[in-house]
Protein backbone atom coordinates (compact mmCIF):
# COMPACT_ATOMS: atom_id res chain seq x y z
CA UNK A 1 0.00 0.00 0.00
CA UNK A 2 1.51 3.31 -1.08
CA UNK A 3 2.12 6.07 1.44
CA UNK A 4 -0.41 8.92 0.85
CA UNK A 5 2.17 11.37 2.21
CA UNK A 6 4.90 10.28 -0.25
CA UNK A 7 5.98 12.97 -2.72
CA UNK A 8 6.68 12.43 -6.42
CA UNK A 9 10.33 13.46 -6.63
CA UNK A 10 10.46 13.27 -10.44
CA UNK A 11 7.53 15.67 -10.79
CA UNK A 12 8.60 17.98 -7.97
CA UNK A 13 12.25 18.54 -9.02
CA UNK A 14 11.68 20.52 -12.25
CA UNK A 15 8.91 22.55 -10.59
CA UNK A 16 11.20 23.64 -7.74
CA UNK A 17 14.02 24.49 -10.15
CA UNK A 18 11.60 26.69 -12.10
CA UNK A 19 10.17 28.48 -9.07
CA UNK A 20 13.01 28.81 -6.52
CA UNK A 21 16.03 30.86 -7.60
CA UNK A 22 19.23 28.82 -7.32
CA UNK A 23 17.48 25.51 -6.60
CA UNK A 24 19.02 22.60 -8.50
CA UNK A 25 19.50 18.85 -8.36
CA UNK A 26 16.89 17.45 -5.99
CA UNK A 27 18.47 14.29 -4.60
CA UNK A 28 16.36 13.09 -1.69
CA UNK A 29 13.06 13.70 0.15
CA UNK A 30 12.73 12.62 3.77
CA UNK A 31 9.57 13.10 5.85
CA UNK A 32 10.11 14.41 9.37
CA UNK A 33 8.71 11.96 11.91
CA UNK A 34 7.55 14.44 14.54
CA UNK A 35 3.78 14.76 14.81
CA UNK A 36 2.79 17.80 12.85
CA UNK A 37 -0.68 18.15 11.33
CA UNK A 38 0.92 19.48 8.16
CA UNK A 39 3.39 16.89 6.79
CA UNK A 40 6.90 18.33 6.62
CA UNK A 41 9.85 17.12 4.55
CA UNK A 42 13.59 17.65 4.34
CA UNK A 43 14.69 18.22 0.75
CA UNK A 44 18.33 17.55 -0.05
CA UNK A 45 19.58 19.00 -3.33
CA UNK A 46 22.90 19.88 -4.93
CA UNK A 47 22.11 23.50 -4.09
CA UNK A 48 21.60 22.78 -0.38
CA UNK A 49 18.93 21.69 2.09
CA UNK A 50 15.37 22.96 2.20
CA UNK A 51 12.16 22.23 4.12
CA UNK A 52 8.82 21.65 2.39
CA UNK A 53 5.60 21.86 4.40
CA UNK A 54 2.37 20.74 2.75
CA UNK A 55 -1.29 20.33 3.41
CA UNK A 56 -2.12 16.71 4.21
CA UNK A 57 -3.72 14.66 1.44
CA UNK A 58 -7.46 14.04 1.32
CA UNK A 59 -10.55 16.07 2.17
CA UNK A 60 -9.88 18.82 4.72
CA UNK A 61 -11.90 21.24 6.81
CA UNK A 62 -11.89 24.65 5.15
CA UNK A 63 -10.32 26.44 8.12
CA UNK A 64 -7.65 23.80 8.82
CA UNK A 65 -4.13 23.24 7.49
CA UNK A 66 -3.78 26.71 6.00
CA UNK A 67 -0.13 26.55 4.99
CA UNK A 68 -0.60 29.77 3.03
CA UNK A 69 -1.20 31.59 6.34
CA UNK A 70 2.01 30.12 7.74
CA UNK A 71 3.88 31.27 4.64
CA UNK A 72 2.36 34.75 4.84
CA UNK A 73 3.18 35.32 8.52
CA UNK A 74 6.79 34.10 8.21
CA UNK A 75 7.32 36.25 5.12
CA UNK A 76 5.95 39.26 7.02
CA UNK A 77 8.15 38.59 10.07
CA UNK A 78 11.35 38.38 8.03
CA UNK A 79 11.86 42.14 8.45
CA UNK A 80 11.24 42.10 12.22
CA UNK A 81 13.15 41.05 15.35
CA UNK A 82 11.32 37.70 15.38
CA UNK A 83 13.57 34.99 13.91
CA UNK A 84 11.88 32.84 11.27
CA UNK A 85 13.17 30.62 8.45
CA UNK A 86 13.44 32.43 5.10
CA UNK A 87 10.44 31.38 3.00
CA UNK A 88 11.15 30.76 -0.68
CA UNK A 89 7.99 29.70 -2.49
CA UNK A 90 4.26 29.08 -2.01
CA UNK A 91 2.54 26.79 -4.50
CA UNK A 92 -1.09 26.67 -5.54
CA UNK A 93 -3.45 23.77 -4.96
CA UNK A 94 -2.60 22.57 -8.48
CA UNK A 95 1.02 21.84 -7.55
CA UNK A 96 2.92 18.75 -8.76
CA UNK A 97 2.03 16.99 -5.48
CA UNK A 98 -1.67 17.75 -5.85
CA UNK A 99 -1.98 20.08 -2.88
CA UNK A 100 -0.66 23.40 -1.60
CA UNK A 101 2.81 23.56 -0.06
CA UNK A 102 5.55 26.03 0.71
CA UNK A 103 9.32 25.76 0.79
CA UNK A 104 11.60 27.45 3.29
CA UNK A 105 15.31 27.42 3.93
CA UNK A 106 16.68 24.74 6.24
CA UNK A 107 17.86 26.37 9.47
CA UNK A 108 20.81 24.68 11.19
CA UNK A 109 20.48 24.34 14.93
CA UNK A 110 19.10 22.46 17.93
CA UNK A 111 15.52 21.54 18.77
CA UNK A 112 15.24 21.01 22.53
CA UNK A 113 12.47 18.59 23.49
CA UNK A 114 12.83 18.40 27.28
CA UNK A 115 12.15 21.65 29.23
CA UNK A 116 14.57 20.44 31.93
CA UNK A 117 17.28 20.90 29.27
CA UNK A 118 19.49 17.91 30.16
CA UNK A 119 21.69 18.65 27.14
CA UNK A 120 22.63 22.14 28.40
CA UNK A 121 26.23 22.63 29.46
CA UNK A 122 25.33 24.18 32.82
CA UNK A 123 22.80 26.26 34.74
CA UNK A 124 23.98 29.44 33.05
CA UNK A 125 23.08 28.05 29.66
CA UNK A 126 19.69 26.80 30.89
CA UNK A 127 18.84 30.22 32.27
CA UNK A 128 19.98 31.86 29.03
CA UNK A 129 17.81 29.52 26.92
CA UNK A 130 14.72 30.45 28.94
CA UNK A 131 15.62 34.12 28.68
CA UNK A 132 16.02 33.79 24.91
CA UNK A 133 12.54 32.26 24.65
CA UNK A 134 11.18 35.08 26.80
CA UNK A 135 12.84 37.77 24.69
CA UNK A 136 11.60 36.24 21.46
CA UNK A 137 8.02 36.12 22.75
CA UNK A 138 8.18 39.76 23.83
CA UNK A 139 9.56 40.68 20.38
CA UNK A 140 6.68 38.84 18.71
CA UNK A 141 4.09 40.74 20.72
CA UNK A 142 5.85 44.03 19.96
CA UNK A 143 5.58 43.53 16.19
CA UNK A 144 3.80 46.45 14.51
CA UNK A 145 1.05 44.49 12.76
CA UNK A 146 0.18 47.42 10.47
CA UNK A 147 3.78 47.88 9.32
CA UNK A 148 4.15 44.12 8.85
CA UNK A 149 1.08 44.03 6.60
CA UNK A 150 -0.85 41.78 9.00
CA UNK A 151 -3.68 44.09 10.06
CA UNK A 152 -6.20 41.72 8.44
CA UNK A 153 -4.62 38.50 9.78
CA UNK A 154 -7.45 37.92 12.28
CA UNK A 155 -10.34 39.59 14.06
CA UNK A 156 -9.08 42.20 16.52
CA UNK A 157 -10.71 42.57 19.93
CA UNK A 158 -12.84 40.35 22.18
CA UNK A 159 -10.33 37.53 21.66
CA UNK A 160 -11.00 35.58 24.85
CA UNK A 161 -14.77 35.95 24.57
CA UNK A 162 -14.72 34.54 21.03
CA UNK A 163 -12.22 31.81 21.87
CA UNK A 164 -14.12 30.73 24.98
CA UNK A 165 -17.32 30.42 22.97
CA UNK A 166 -15.60 28.53 20.17
CA UNK A 167 -13.78 26.02 22.36
CA UNK A 168 -16.76 25.47 24.66
CA UNK A 169 -18.83 24.54 21.60
CA UNK A 170 -16.05 22.30 20.31
CA UNK A 171 -15.72 20.59 23.68
CA UNK A 172 -19.45 20.00 24.08
CA UNK A 173 -19.64 18.58 20.54
CA UNK A 174 -16.90 16.05 21.31
CA UNK A 175 -17.78 15.33 24.97
CA UNK A 176 -17.74 11.61 25.77
CA UNK A 177 -18.09 11.60 29.58
CA UNK A 178 -19.12 14.17 32.14
CA UNK A 179 -15.97 15.58 33.76
CA UNK A 180 -16.81 17.63 36.84
CA UNK A 181 -13.59 19.67 36.66
CA UNK A 182 -14.28 20.64 33.04
CA UNK A 183 -17.83 21.69 33.87
CA UNK A 184 -16.59 23.76 36.79
CA UNK A 185 -13.77 25.26 34.71
CA UNK A 186 -16.10 26.35 31.89
CA UNK A 187 -18.52 27.94 34.36
CA UNK A 188 -15.67 29.73 36.15
CA UNK A 189 -14.20 31.06 32.89
CA UNK A 190 -17.58 32.36 31.75
CA UNK A 191 -18.10 34.08 35.11
CA UNK A 192 -14.59 35.59 35.28
CA UNK A 193 -14.14 36.66 31.65
CA UNK A 194 -12.21 39.97 31.81
CA UNK A 195 -13.48 43.01 29.97
CA UNK A 196 -11.74 43.49 26.64
CA UNK A 197 -8.72 45.73 27.32
CA UNK A 198 -8.05 46.56 23.68
CA UNK A 199 -4.69 44.80 23.53
CA UNK A 200 -4.11 43.16 20.15
CA UNK A 201 -0.93 41.54 18.86
CA UNK A 202 0.22 38.81 16.59
CA UNK A 203 0.05 35.58 18.59
CA UNK A 204 1.77 32.30 17.77
CA UNK A 205 -0.88 30.02 19.28
CA UNK A 206 1.48 27.15 20.17
CA UNK A 207 4.49 28.91 21.68
CA UNK A 208 6.66 26.32 23.39
CA UNK A 209 10.25 25.12 23.62
CA UNK A 210 10.15 22.48 20.89
CA UNK A 211 8.62 24.85 18.33
CA UNK A 212 11.86 26.79 18.01
CA UNK A 213 15.38 26.17 16.77
CA UNK A 214 18.33 27.27 18.89
CA UNK A 215 21.78 28.05 17.55
CA UNK A 216 24.10 25.00 17.63
CA UNK A 217 26.67 26.69 19.85
CA UNK A 218 24.86 29.35 21.90
CA UNK A 219 21.54 29.94 23.71
CA UNK A 220 19.95 31.99 20.94
CA UNK A 221 16.63 31.39 19.16
CA UNK A 222 17.40 31.33 15.43
CA UNK A 223 13.93 30.33 14.18
CA UNK A 224 10.41 30.01 15.52
CA UNK A 225 8.48 27.24 13.76
CA UNK A 226 4.92 25.95 13.34
CA UNK A 227 2.81 29.07 12.78
CA UNK A 228 -0.32 27.10 11.90
CA UNK A 229 -2.36 28.55 14.80
CA UNK A 230 -1.05 32.12 14.50
CA UNK A 231 -3.55 34.95 14.29
CA UNK A 232 -4.29 38.40 15.67
CA UNK A 233 -5.19 37.88 19.29
CA UNK A 234 -4.32 38.79 22.85
CA UNK A 235 -0.64 38.64 23.84
CA UNK A 236 -1.42 37.15 27.26
CA UNK A 237 -2.76 34.03 25.53
CA UNK A 238 0.77 33.12 24.39
CA UNK A 239 2.57 33.83 27.66
CA UNK A 240 -0.06 31.95 29.70
CA UNK A 241 0.02 29.02 27.29
CA UNK A 242 3.77 28.73 27.68
CA UNK A 243 3.52 29.01 31.46
CA UNK A 244 1.35 25.90 31.62
CA UNK A 245 4.70 24.14 31.25
CA UNK A 246 5.60 25.05 34.84
CA UNK A 247 2.47 23.32 36.16
CA UNK A 248 2.35 20.22 33.95
CA UNK A 249 4.07 17.13 35.40
CA UNK A 250 7.41 16.26 33.86
CA UNK A 251 6.50 12.59 33.94
CA UNK A 252 3.43 13.14 31.72
CA UNK A 253 3.33 13.18 27.95
CA UNK A 254 3.34 16.97 28.16
CA UNK A 255 6.94 17.03 29.47
CA UNK A 256 6.24 19.81 31.93
CA UNK A 257 8.39 21.30 34.69
CA UNK A 258 6.33 20.30 37.73
CA UNK A 259 8.07 17.83 39.98
CA UNK A 260 11.52 19.06 38.94
CA UNK A 261 13.85 21.00 41.24
CA UNK A 262 13.98 23.94 38.87
CA UNK A 263 16.11 26.16 41.10
CA UNK A 264 18.89 23.57 41.16
CA UNK A 265 18.90 23.59 37.33
CA UNK A 266 18.97 27.36 36.89
CA UNK A 267 15.46 27.42 35.41
CA UNK A 268 13.41 30.49 36.42
CA UNK A 269 10.14 30.02 38.26
CA UNK A 270 6.86 31.08 36.67
CA UNK A 271 6.68 34.40 38.52
CA UNK A 272 10.19 35.39 37.46
CA UNK A 273 9.56 34.36 33.85
CA UNK A 274 6.35 36.41 33.64
CA UNK A 275 8.06 39.31 35.40
CA UNK A 276 10.88 39.37 32.84
CA UNK A 277 8.33 39.35 30.02
CA UNK A 278 6.54 42.31 31.61
CA UNK A 279 9.83 44.20 31.95
CA UNK A 280 10.56 43.66 28.29
CA UNK A 281 7.08 44.81 27.26
CA UNK A 282 7.22 47.76 29.68
CA UNK A 283 4.03 46.77 31.51
CA UNK A 284 3.41 46.77 35.28
CA UNK A 285 2.15 43.19 35.44
CA UNK A 286 -0.62 40.94 34.16
CA UNK A 287 -3.93 41.28 35.94
CA UNK A 288 -6.35 38.36 35.80
CA UNK A 289 -3.40 35.96 35.41
CA UNK A 290 -5.41 33.04 36.81
CA UNK A 291 -8.02 33.52 34.07
CA UNK A 292 -5.44 33.51 31.26
CA UNK A 293 -3.71 30.47 32.69
CA UNK A 294 -6.96 28.56 33.22
CA UNK A 295 -8.16 29.47 29.76
CA UNK A 296 -4.95 27.95 28.36
CA UNK A 297 -5.58 24.72 30.25
CA UNK A 298 -9.17 24.68 29.01
CA UNK A 299 -8.26 25.30 25.36
CA UNK A 300 -5.68 22.53 25.38
CA UNK A 301 -8.12 20.19 27.15
CA UNK A 302 -10.78 20.91 24.51
CA UNK A 303 -8.28 20.14 21.75
CA UNK A 304 -7.34 16.85 23.45
CA UNK A 305 -11.00 15.93 23.86
CA UNK A 306 -11.57 16.45 20.14
CA UNK A 307 -8.63 14.18 19.30
CA UNK A 308 -9.91 11.57 21.76
CA UNK A 309 -13.44 11.63 20.29
CA UNK A 310 -12.15 11.31 16.71
CA UNK A 311 -9.99 8.38 17.79
CA UNK A 312 -13.00 6.66 19.38
CA UNK A 313 -15.20 7.30 16.36
CA UNK A 314 -12.55 5.95 14.03
CA UNK A 315 -11.95 2.78 16.03
CA UNK A 316 -8.45 4.00 16.82
CA UNK A 317 -5.64 1.90 15.40
CA UNK A 318 -3.66 2.80 18.52
CA UNK A 319 -6.19 2.59 21.38
CA UNK A 320 -3.49 3.08 24.01
CA UNK A 321 -2.43 6.41 22.55
CA UNK A 322 -6.04 7.47 22.08
CA UNK A 323 -6.70 6.75 25.76
CA UNK A 324 -3.89 9.12 26.78
CA UNK A 325 -5.78 12.03 25.18
CA UNK A 326 -8.83 11.22 27.29
CA UNK A 327 -6.66 11.09 30.41
CA UNK A 328 -5.05 14.40 29.42
CA UNK A 329 -8.44 16.16 29.53
CA UNK A 330 -8.86 15.11 33.16
CA UNK A 331 -5.30 16.13 34.06
CA UNK A 332 -5.54 19.56 32.42
CA UNK A 333 -8.91 20.41 33.92
CA UNK A 334 -7.76 19.25 37.37
CA UNK A 335 -4.69 21.50 37.17
CA UNK A 336 -6.87 24.43 36.15
CA UNK A 337 -9.17 23.86 39.12
CA UNK A 338 -6.11 23.75 41.39
CA UNK A 339 -5.14 27.17 40.02
CA UNK A 340 -8.65 28.48 40.63
CA UNK A 341 -8.51 27.25 44.21
CA UNK A 342 -5.16 28.92 44.73
CA UNK A 343 -3.12 25.79 45.33
CA UNK A 344 0.61 26.29 45.08
CA UNK A 345 2.15 25.03 41.88
CA UNK A 346 4.11 21.80 42.13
Amino acid sequence: MSDPNALDQAALAPYLEAHIPGFSGLQNIEKFSSGQSNPTYLLTARSGRYVLRAKPPGALLKSAHQVDREFRVMKALAATAVPVPPVLHLSGEDSPIGRMFYVMAFVEGRILWDPALPEAADNTERAAIYDAMNGTLAALHDVDIEAAGLADFGKPGSYFERQLGRWTSQYRASETDAIADMDRLIAWLEEHLPEDDGLVSLVHGDYRLDNMIFAPDRPQVVAVLDWELSTLGHPYADIAYQCMQWRLPHSSGFRGLAGIDRASLGIPDEEAYVGRYCERRKIDGIRNWTFYLCFSFFRLAAICQGVYKRALDGNASNPEKARTYGEAVRLLSALAVQSIDGDKQA
